[in-house]
């Protein structure tokens, strides 16, 4: 992490870049980077004695790039960031960033708590490599994270990055959406590029994308299971963990959605559903990795205080895959 010292030029450097230009994302029309597409949630690999497998890691990326994704976040909520230290966190960045094609996308899970250790976190993980910061909402003081309080966060935040910045709403694991009129506001920052909206409330969804429409700000749906729903009401792109043990499916609805075979698109989606829910709301983390152990991947085992499957939960989910033909 970086010093106050440090802290103090960061600050003073980045202030004077980004009155020119946005970290080199803005083009000659000032348009702002293109994140429309699909991109898995990578996990993060874990020994059995709890140490991060970076091999792994690297293994997972080289086949999941064989899939025409647009890019990777890493150290999401799949990422288990909460569960690993500051260096841990750069260290995946980085080697995913060498793991990596050039023309994917490495949107780094940055968020912390405070504005200040967010700021340091993105700074950092640019430093090792990431194109852009994907920032959660701070949860602790929940009570106390209105739209003002948000807004100054992000703001702040997006001042000093240099790379783009996209908002990461995730109310399941955090207690808290980010408000809408929070999101309206923080689009016409040039140094915010999206968000990812993953609390699965597709009328919300279409009413960010309405209310931004002015902007040149993208909406990702947060999950496969109302992807279809998503470009529907004209969302760019998804970050979704089903994609990273069906990737090609999951690829496949996106294209089905922007050349406008809804009909096929619908049979796909509806048998994309029960998968999805499997790994998200009903087993989560633990059902993600299970179900990427039985395609080929490494998932392995979660870190504490995250637990393992019980036989039953494991049944269950092998049941969501097999009754919809994907295993």
């Amino acid at each position: 992490m970086l010093g106050p010292r440090v802290w103090s030029s960061v600050r003073q450097e980045l202030s004077r870049a980004l009155s020119s230009t946005v970290g080199g994302w803005a083009s000659g029309e000032g348009r702002k980077v293109d994140i429309s597409g699909i991109y898995p949630p990578v996990t993060t690999p874990f020994t059995a004695s709890a140490e991060v497998d970076y091999g792994k890691l690297e293994e997972n990326l080289h086949k999941l790039s064989t899939f025409p994704f647009r890019g990777f976040v890493v150290q999401g909520s799949n990422g288990e960031f909460p569960f690993l230290t500051s260096s841990e966190r750069l260290e995946v960045v980085s080697r995913a960033r060498q793991a990596l094609p050039r023309d994917k996308l490495l949107l780094a899970g940055s968020g912390c708590e405070s504005t200040q250790a967010t700021v340091e976190m993105t700074v950092s993980m640019a430093q090792v490599g990431a194109d852009a910061a994907m920032v959660v909402t701070p949860c602790y003081y929940h009570g106390r994270m209105n739209s003002a309080a948000l807004i100054h966060h992000y703001t702040k935040v997006a001042d000093l990055s240099p790379i783009p910045v996209v908002l990461y709403s995730v109310p399941a694991n955090t207690g808290l959406d980010l408000p809408v009129d929070a999101v309206v506001t923080l689009s016409k920052h040039p140094n915010i590029v999206g968000i990812k909206d993953s609390g699965g409330d597709v009328t919300r969804i279409g009413l960010i994308v309405h209310k931004t429409r002015s902007q040149d700000f993208q909406v990702l749906a947060g999950s496969a299971g109302f992807l279809l729903a998503s470009y529907a009401v004209g969302a760019v792109g998804g970050v979704c963990a089903l994609a990273n043990v069906l990737g090609a499916q999951v690829c496949q609805l996106e294209r089905l959605c922007l050349t406008g075979q809804w009909e096929d698109a619908q049979k796909l989606q509806h048998r994309l559903i029960e998968p999805n829910t499997a790994v998200t709301r009903s087993f989560g983390i633990p059902g993600l990795k299970k179900t990427m152990d039985w395609f080929g991947y490494y998932g392995g085992p979660c870190r504490a205080p995250l637990r393992e499957l019980s036989a039953a939960q494991e049944e269950a989910l092998r049941l969501d895959f097999t009754s919809n033909g994907w295993l």
